[in-house]
């Protein structure tokens, strides 16, 4: 379905030609340079920024749900030790969620005049997300979740639950532009997904889960990660250039974190998230990453391609000290506030998503032969 129009939304626009992005007709580079995560999502959410009351309220709302309940960890415990993957331990997560929310029972048997329950419900879930994440991840490494702090943001609390440490602040300040840039990006396949879900009048852990599923195939999420085992397997600013060239020199060769299936031009959140990488590391003295980062785009821009949002928070991650494991599920807390959204968006008007097939199999009137003569 490339470029097939399949529904309206008022939540992201893509400029491929012009290489923009816009969240409710807001620019994506100011939203990320000047506010905060959580005033993103406000605005995916309300399709308004907030003012700061707004906002000191919205905090307050995540930090009420921000604990995840301790028996969802111990679903998880036995499935992280048999070596389950961190997507699939998010998507159980959130599925084994909606079993202690008590509001859900009440959106399922209608949608008409709830939206503020099914806020309610998308605040929840966007509160507990992080801890989740962070949680399996420290499952699955023999160690225990650590609980969430009410002082500190989304994307602080995310570094604090995995790393053990309170972060920098330059450290949160770039996260949290990368959550922001992650947000939303038009249909997309996860959130199409959810849209599907959500046209069948399916609540919310239904539909999430659902564009869970969705990212975790290798074609949707994970650029990222592959990028920064690319940059592992070269090692040094002095092996870009050859290993670079001999990925190209490969049938099909392809260096991740390079073009896009909509942009032309450069990817704007990649333009934004190398700036910011740039300032980070030269704070923290860890250049290595991103250096690489730069040779690698040296190569590829002289034949013409340039990057993509993957390759720079694969950089940016990295020299956040995080596991290239973790870095999809790092995707889906922050898309997270998008599919919510969608799915939001889908139920104020909702209409079952049900497009039709091209069918291009056997010409009608094909025989039928008895099981006995065949």
């Amino acid at each position: 379905m490339q470029g097939v129009t399949a529904g309206n939304t008022s939540l992201s626009r893509v400029d491929g030609e012009k290489g923009r992005l816009y969240y409710c007709g807001i620019p994506i580079e100011p939203l990320s340079e000047q506010s905060t995560f959580e005033e993103c999502i406000y605005l995916l959410w309300h399709n308004r920024l907030p003012d700061a009351a707004q906002l000191d309220a919205f905090k307050a709302s995540l930090r009420a749900e921000q604990e995840v309940p301790a028996e969802i960890f111990e679903i998880l415990r036995p499935l992280a030790k048999r070596g389950m993957s961190q997507m699939d331990l998010l998507r159980t997560g959130i599925s084994a969620l909606s079993a202690f929310d008590p509001d859900v029972k009440d959106v399922r048997d209608g949608l008409g005049g709830k939206i503020d329950l099914e806020r309610k419900i998308a605040t929840r879930i966007m509160a507990r997300v992080g801890s989740l994440v962070t949680g399996a991840y420290r499952l699955a490494h023999g160690e225990e979740p650590l609980a969430p702090r009410d002082d500190l943001s989304i994307a602080g609390n995310f570094l604090y639950q995995l790393r053990g440490e309170v972060p920098h602040d330059a450290e949160e300040r770039i996260f949290d532009a990368s959550l922001t840039l992650h947000a939303d990006h038009g249909f997309n396949a996860s959130t199409f997904c959810a849209r599907v879900t959500a046209g069948t009048e399916a609540d919310l852990y239904a539909a999430i889960t659902s564009a869970i599923g969705t990212l975790g195939g290798r074609l949707h999420g994970g650029a990222n990660e592959r990028v920064m085992r690319m940059l592992q397997d070269i090692g040094e600013v002095s092996a870009v250039e050859s290993h670079v060239q001999g990925i190209l020199s490969q049938p099909k060769g392809r260096v991740m974190g390079f073009g896009h299936r909509v942009y032309k031009v450069e990817d704007p959140r990649a333009t934004v998230l190398r700036s910011m990488a740039d300032e980070l590391t030269t704070q923290t003295g860890n250049r290595k990453w991103f250096e690489m980062s730069l040779a690698v785009e040296a190569v590829m821009t002289a034949k013409g391609i340039a990057p993509n949002v993957d390759f720079y928070s694969a950089s940016v991650y990295g020299s956040l000290r995080l596991d290239p494991g973790i870095f999809t599920p790092i995707f889906a807390v922050s898309r997270m506030s998008g599919w919510l959204a969608h799915v939001l968006e889908q139920h104020s008007d909702n209409r079952l998503i049900r497009p039709r097939a091209n069918f291009i199999g056997e010409a009608d009137g094909r025989e039928f032969v008895p099981l006995a003569q065949r």
